[in-house]
């Protein structure tokens, strides 16, 4: 093998890269996926001067490369912020010093997007800055999802506001109901006094109704689903709705004879009926008119198209228009979020529309809006339907007290000293021997005190913490034959270690009859 000579070795030199062309770097820019134009460093009244765009930039505003091109940049921001802060920044701007910021850019079509961009200048030879390089990303999709996480937390907030704000309305509202029963055995024999008192036992009942939708906003009360008929729904509502319109319009009904039954809960469907008729009394205009109607629906298989299409099947349909303003495409579109509303600061949550959506789901039913502007709005509802008859429940009536004649001991733990009093009182006047506690630290002291076996425990079990289990428990292992009454929330787990038969739960606010008949049930079993 022939040696090179040294001479030879020296004179071989490495090739470099050539730098890339015009045309090269033109090609780069418009492959970007990010939308960018070259402009000019003189910053007039409008903006830049725009001297190149790339595909995407014109994708994302909707602008042709014609019509931007020769323009100011300004036409693409909505706010003139934007514009002022370019000015602060331009006179000092190097090479290597970018300018960021975000908001809402414009399109031809009258509608927004929300962008994040960046401003770069572009230096010579001797680093004068002679253009501005600007690149666009499109983040209307992420600030989106910021904007329902946000809603989705401050909607959690709500929900355990509501819930903390339920729970001591139901200690008022049973401590209402409780006196109420007890007056009325007083005043039996008084017609007049009895009939008062039994309209505040219907105020109370309707109040304790009202915590326990609190309660299902704050997803602390589980549906009380079961099967109704939606007529029933509405002819027993019709006088309420008729006074929320008051004199904004009229109520027009028109009810399917022969109507399906479907299964939800009828206090919320309550509800659904209430929102929908105020938001429709907001929208109405002279001579207003809002129509509820019910209809038996079948839908045939092939209809569903889409995947947002309504399944086959029978369906029973509740629908609630008016003849107001309306809406237009993109009210409709964000008509359910949390917090989304359309009246004046101060007349509206933002909840009311969310709270229907949610019902609706938890129902599984299906909810869609119809509106023109200045024609009206249709709103309805598709519940499945069910074969089993609807269960009507009668009017609450005032409870007489039963007498139980009690006997054993029971301890009562409970918070809230007027309850407390309540509840001990009508115990010890059945013939229960009652040790009190406020919480379960104190009630075993209590116990200990009084050297009293216990048979029966009241106490406010939750999922929250587990101290009254505690004590139960501890109270079993000295006494296997204890009761438990459970009267705190609604879907308070059972107590797997104890038999079925000597537990049983009720929520608050209880009926001091119930509280009776519950204990006498649990003693006797």
């Amino acid at each position: 093998m022939k040696k090179k000579s040294p001479a030879r070795r020296a004179t071989k030199r490495v090739s470099r890269p050539s730098a890339p062309s015009a045309t090269l770097l033109a090609a780069a820019l418009r492959a970007q996926s990010d939308g960018v134009f070259i402009a000019g460093r003189h910053l007039g009244k409008r903006g830049l001067k725009i001297l190149f765009v790339n595909p995407s930039l014109c994708a994302m505003t909707g602008y042709s490369a014609s019509r931007l091109i020769g323009r100011c940049h300004g036409i693409l921001h909505v706010e003139k912020s934007d514009l002022a802060r370019l000015a602060r920044w331009l006179p000092t701007a190097r090479p290597g010093q970018s300018l960021g910021g975000e908001g809402y850019v414009a399109r031809p079509d009258g509608t927004a997007l929300y962008a994040a961009w960046n401003f770069d200048p572009v230096g010579d030879a001797h680093g004068r800055v002679t253009h501005i390089v600007a690149s666009y990303r499109d983040t209307t999709e992420k600030r989106r999802l910021q904007e329902a996480l946000v809603h989705s937390q401050r909607l959690d907030a709500v929900g355990r506001l509501a819930g903390g704000v339920a729970h001591d309305f139901n200690n008022l509202i049973s401590v209402i109901n409780g006196y109420c029963q007890i007056l009325a055995g007083q005043i039996a024999d008084n017609p007049q006094a009895l009939r008062e008192v039994e309209e505040i036992h219907k105020a109370g009942q309707k109040a304790a109704a009202l915590t326990r939708q609190l309660l299902a906003f704050g997803r602390r009360q589980p549906m009380n689903a079961r099967v109704i008929n939606l007529n029933h729904v509405v002819r027993d509502n019709r006088e309420i709705l008729q006074r929320l319109l008051g004199n904004a319009g009229r109520l027009v009904t028109e009810l399917e004879p022969g109507l399906g039954n479907v299964r939800a809960d009828p206090a919320q469907m309550q509800q659904v009926l209430l929102n929908l008729v105020i938001n429709a009394r907001d929208a109405l205009r002279e001579e207003g008119r809002v129509m509820i109607r019910t209809a038996n629906r079948e839908i045939a298989p092939g209809l569903n198209r889409r995947l947002s299409d309504t399944p086959p099947g029978r369906y029973i349909v509740l629908t609630v228009s008016d003849n107001g303003t309306g809406m237009d495409t993109d009210t409709q579109a964000h008509l359910f979020e949390p917090f989304f509303t359309t009246k004046d600061e101060g007349k509206g949550t933002g909840l009311g529309l969310a709270l229907v959506y949610g019902v609706v789901q938890q129902s599984g039913g299906f909810i869609t809006v119809h509106s023109t502007l200045l024609v009206g709005s249709t709103f309805e509802i598709l519940l499945p339907l069910v074969r089993e008859p609807a269960v009507r429940t009668p009017t609450p009536s005032l409870p007489a007290l039963p007498a139980t004649r009690g006997h054993e001991t029971v301890l009562l733990v409970e918070e809230d000293a007027v309850v407390s009093k309540m509840v001990a009182g009508i115990l010890t006047s059945d013939g229960y021997r009652v040790i009190t506690a406020t919480h379960p630290g104190q009630a075993l002291k209590e116990v200990h005190r009084e050297g009293q076996p216990v048979q029966l425990l009241i106490a406010p079990f939750n999922n929250l913490d587990n101290e009254c289990e505690k004590l139960a428990r501890a109270m079993h292992v000295a006494r296997p034959g204890l009761r438990v009454l459970k009267t705190g929330t609604a879907d308070s787990p059972p107590l797997v270690w104890l038999d079925s038969r000597h537990q049983t739960g009720l929520p608050k606010p209880f009926a001091l009859s119930e509280l009776l008949k519950a204990a006498r049930n649990l003693l006797d079993a």
